[in-house]
Order: structure tokens, then C-alpha cells, then sequence
């Protein structure tokens, strides 16, 4: 395997694309034994594995385009033209993609919000944060079958196949650090927390600080379109079909069948074979929205996209009653908290102008500032509540200020409310019947006072370290907290796209990911998780990794 992916990296740097075995105009009339739904984390994770063994014939299906260069991946500035890299590729140019035109993104008639649609998904656009959740998410959150120690397996084969690291540059030089001296003053030797390697101490989350780790390979952005993806590429009984977007599943009562496509207009069936398998893995917004529109979900729903002529020829006996379809949709509510100090040396990314020496030692090396997504620092802690449940809070630090704040002096804090919050929402279709999310954040006022108790607790020892918040003041109550954190801004009740939760195990499907009321459709991906402490990436791709195991139980791969 090692030597295998050596060979595929080096293919890659040399600008070679590795495309699927099968021929493109045969994969719409092949006979599938799994189909997947998008090539997000999960998707492409669990379609590599199915096909492992070589026993299975196994379809990857992705609505949109390109994204990283070996993918055919094109968008880029000037300064990358004569390279085989896209800006996917670069790490520094994470931070570019809120802005500006962009191939990468769902537009507004797939989703309404902020989530990739290309190959690759979400781990094409975002920052690439590969945190390992603690053990306690596992073993308090999830049910039998998905604690630490089953999924432990999981997280041992995610290590041994996807490359990270917390020093990206390829001269193993950490750069743009002047946040993280300034923030370990304020929070280690001032407010006591531990600095510590943060996935080697991964069950660890009560006042630890360090640097963060990235899913990187050699200075470029990696995840498991590098790792995964190309490895399974290069299997005759793997295929990868872009630009296909599902519609719906088709299925006779509880046994799906194929699935409704439409690639550039053209609309048609791909089959599955006789006791073959559908695995939707579109996301935590689009995966329900494809349950709904085949005729899975909430009635009231239901009965909406039939009026509209929207369930095709499915008869209201055959609908799927599953209230848990969409509910309980997560993200983590976000907070911006501008910092500024002497000490600290602001470092703005640039899609189109680099400063000349940093894209030079970029090209050349694969090394400087653009060799990371600009977060330089993480940092977590819990709030305790008097019954002995506790909600997890997170830190991350970046090299620049935001909005209003944007001296040479500024740097910006993120915090995040993670595992133990008590408020979701759920997916809903608008007039359009396109997915989106709704009441989300603070629907339950513990969350907003936990989170405000956090920034309270920090800012304690903020002025000894010579850190000085901008947007909100140092001497700010609790009570003021929570108002500003509840008050929607630039800095304050902001979506940070990491949706989850919305098709949980348990409820929307069972322990093996298979949908309830259905017998071969499945849900993996960050539908099927409970929200976690950390980033969700990486629990997301360990999630796939134990959902392969369990479908090819099943299927007998």
C-alpha cells in the first residue's frame, strides 16, 4: 500500500490525472453492486473500501466537477498557470474561497448554504483540520456498536492510509507564529492550560492548547481525494462519474433498485444488480433531501412534494414514514473575537497577489505561509453543568483579523460550541424545494450561557498577556456575553458549515447505517454522526471507515 501511494503522489507531481479503469460510456448502463451518492469524505471513503476486494462492481457519483489538480481541477490565479496544481491544491488559498466566483461551492439551486460540490466535497474547500475526537464522544454519545472500541479499528486503518501532520511546509519550518506565542502566554502560562501534541493526547480536550494538525501531503492540501480516491482509482472494478447529480432512489416498496440521474440535462436509470446496495453520502443538508424527494421522510413533507409532482409515480403507500429524516441538524454555533497586541504580526492570504517570495518559496518548495491554511493555534475546554453533563468548547487562532478589524496588529480567535450542546434544528425544503437549514443555533438557552461562561473564563487572564480584544471588551459580564454572542453579525451567530446530525444513528438509521424502513439504501456521512468536540472531518472519515466494514458484512464484500 505505501509503495503503491508513493507511486500515486509522485504521478500526481509530475501533473499525470488517474482516471477510473471503466470505460465513461459504459458506467449509465453497467449493473451496480453499490452505487454511491457523492464523493465527500465519507463517500469516497466507503466506496474505496467496498471495492477493495475486487468481489464488488462499485459506482462513485458526484454532481459536480474538478476540484484538485489530479482531478482535472482547473480554477486557479495567474501565479499557479504552468503548474498542474488548482487553487484546491494550495493550503494558503483556504481562506480565499469565501470570496469571489468559484466552481467549487453548490450554487443556490442545490443547497441553500455554504457547503462544496465538486470531488471532494467539503474537504475541497475547507481548511483541512484533522483533529481525532476524543474517546468520550464516542463513548458517551453514540450507541452500542460505535463506541471508542469499536471504532478504534477504524481510527488505526484512517491513520495508516490518510497523511497529517502539524508542520505542513515541506522545510519543516512552522510559519506566521506570532498569534500562537501570544496565545500561549495568555492561555498556558496564564490561564493554566496544558500545551500538548494534540492527537497524541487526542482523548485530552480539558484546557489543552496546541498547534493544529492538517490532512497535508507534501505542502499540498491532502484528504482522501489524494489518499483514498486515487488508490481506488486505479481498480477495474471502480468507477468515479462527475458531473451526475441523483434526483431520487428508485425502489419497489422497501428494496431500492438504482437511482435517478441527471447529467447535463439527460435524465436517466442507473440499475443496481440483483441484491446490490445504495449508499447516500451527499452531506448532512442533500442527503435528506434525497430521502425526502424518494419518497422517505416526515408525511407533512411528503405530502408537499407530491402536490408539487416531485415523487414521480411513488403512491403515497409506498412512502416511508421517518420523522428523524432531517431533524436534528447541527452546526457549531461561531463567534469571532478580534485580538490585537504589538506582539502580534498580522499575515493576510491572497488569491491573485501573493507577496512575491512567499508564492516563489511556495512553487519552488512547497513551503512558507500559502504551505498551511492559516490557523495557527486550537485550543479546548469543557463547561460542567451541576448534573454532570458538559459541553465542549473550542479555540482556533488564525493570522489575521476580520471585517472592521484588519491592522497589522490584529489577529482573530474563533470560538466554537461543540459536543454537548443542547440546540439543532433541521433540514426543510423552501418554495423551490431546495435543502437548507433552520433554527440551528441557541433554540436552548443553556448553549448561549456555556458558551458565554467560556469567553468569560478566557478573558480572566487576557490582559497579563498583552492580547486585547477588539469587538467585544475584556471587562465584558457573562450577561453581556450572551447578548453579543446571540445578536447576529459579522462576528457573532455566523454559520461555520459544519453541518451534522440530520439522519442519526438510531434514529434515522440503524447501527449498520442501513435507513429504517428501507433494506439496501444507506446513509454515511455527516448525517449519520452525533456533533463532536472537535472539527468534524476526521470523525466523519472514521465513521466511514466503520460503515464500510459494517455494509460489507452485509453485502458479504
Amino acid at each position: 500500500m505505501a509503495k503503491l501511494l508513493c507511486s500515486l503522489f509522485l504521478l500526481q507531481a509530475i501533473g499525470l490525472v488517474i482516471t477510473s479503469p471503466l470505460q465513461p460510456q459504459s458506467w449509465a448502463t453497467t449493473l451496480w453492486d453499490v452505487i454511491v451518492v457523492g464523493s465527500g469524505p465519507a463517500g469516497i471513503i466507503v466506496a474505496s473500501r467496498l471495492s477493495e476486494s475486487g468481489k464488488k462492481k462499485v459506482l462513485l457519483l458526484e454532481g459536480g466537477g474538478p476540484s484538485y489538480g489530479i482531478t482535472g481541477g482547473t480554477e486557479k490565479p495567474n501565479w499557479l498557470v504552468g503548474t498542474n496544481l488548482s487553487r484546491v491544491d494550495v493550503p494558503g488559498l483556504y481562506n480565499t474561497i469565501f470570496s469571489g466566483p468559484t466552481s467549487l461551492t453548490c450554487g443556490p439551486n442545490e443547497v441553500n448554504a455554504f457547503i462544496g460540490c465538486s470531488i471532494g466535497g467539503s474537504s475541497a474547500i475547507n481548511a483541512g483540520l484533522f483533529f481525532q475526537p476524543p474517546q468520550s464522544d464516542f463513548d458517551t454519545y453514540f450507541p452500542t456498536g460505535w463506541k471508542y472500541a469499536d471504532v478504534l479499528p477504524s481510527i488505526n486503518l484512517l491513520y495508516q492510509t490518510q497523511p497529517s501532520s502539524d508542520i505542513t511546509s515541506e522545510n519543516q519550518i512552522l510559519y506566521e507564529q506570532s498569534g500562537y506565542t501570544a496565545a500561549k502566554k495568555w492561555l498556558v502560562t496564564g490561564a493554566g492550560y496544558s500545551e500538548v501534541a494534540i492527537n497524541t493526547d487526542s482523548a485530552n480536550k480539558t484546557k489543552v492548547f496546541g498547534h493544529p494538525i492538517y490532512d497535508y501531503q507534501n505542502g499540498q492540501r491532502g484528504g482522501p481525494v489524494i489518499s483514498y480516491l486515487q488508490t481506488a482509482l486505479t481498480r477495474s472494478n471502480f468507477h468515479l462519474q462527475s458531473g451526475v447529480w441523483v434526483n431520487s432512489v428508485v425502489r419497489t416498496g422497501n428494496v431500492a433498485t438504482g437511482v435517478v440521474t441527471n447529467s447535463s440535462g439527460v435524465i436517466s436509470t442507473v440499475s443496481l444488480a440483483a441484491n446490490g446496495r445504495v449508499i447516500i453520502s451527499n452531506g448532512a443538508l442533500k442527503s435528506p433531501e434525497l430521502l425526502m424527494k424518494s419518497g422517505i421522510g416526515d408525511p407533512a413533507v411528503l405530502e408537499r412534494l407530491q402536490a408539487a409532482n416531485k415523487l414521480g409515480s411513488l403512491p403515497p403507500s409506498s412512502w416511508i414514514n421517518n420523522t428523524a429524516v432531517g431533524a436534528g441538524l447541527f452546526d457549531n454555533p461561531n463567534t469571532f473575537i478580534e485580538l490585537s497586541s504589538p506582539a502580534v504580526q498580522s499575515y493576510t492570504y491572497s488569491y491573485n497577489n501573493p507577496i512575491p517570495a512567499d508564492d516563489s518559496l511556495y512553487l519552488k518548495s512547497r513551503s512558507g505561509p500559502y504551505s498551511f491554511a492559516g490557523e495557527v493555534s486550537v485550543f479546548w475546554d469543557y463547561i460542567v453543568h451541576t448534573d454532570g453533563t458538559k459541553a465542549g468548547m473550542q479555540g482556533t487562532i488564525g493570522t489575521a483579523g476580520f471585517d472592521g478589524y484588519t491592522n497589522n496588529e490584529t489577529i482573530t480567535l474563533n470560538i466554537y460550541g461543540t459536543s454537548g450542546l443542547k440546540s439543532s434544528g433541521k433540514v426543510v425544503l423552501d418554495s423551490n424545494f431546495v435543502p437548507g437549514p433552520q433554527g440551528v443555533y441557541f433554540s436552548n438557552p443553556q448553549d448561549a450561557q456555556d458558551i458565554a461562561t467560556f469567553i468569560h473564563n478566557i478573558f480572566a487572564t487576557l490582559p497579563a498577556s498583552g492580547l486585547t480584544p477588539l469587538n467585544i471588551p475584556v471587562t465584558a459580564t457573562q450577561a453581556q456575553i450572551v447578548s453579543y454572542i446571540t445578536t447576529p453579525s459579522a462576528y457573532a451567530e455566523g454559520e461555520v458549515n459544519h453541518w451534522s446530525s440530520s439522519c442519526r444513528i438510531g434514529q434515522c438509521v440503524d447501527t449498520n447505517t442501513t435507513v429504517i424502513g428501507m433494506a439496501n439504501l444507506n446513509v454515511v456521512d455527516a448525517s449519520i454522526v452525533e456533533p463532536f468536540t472537535v472539527n468534524p472531518q476526521m470523525g466523519i472519515m472514521i465513521a466511514a471507515e466503520r460503515a464500510a466494514v459494517l455494509i460489507g458484512a452485509l453485502i458479504g464484500d
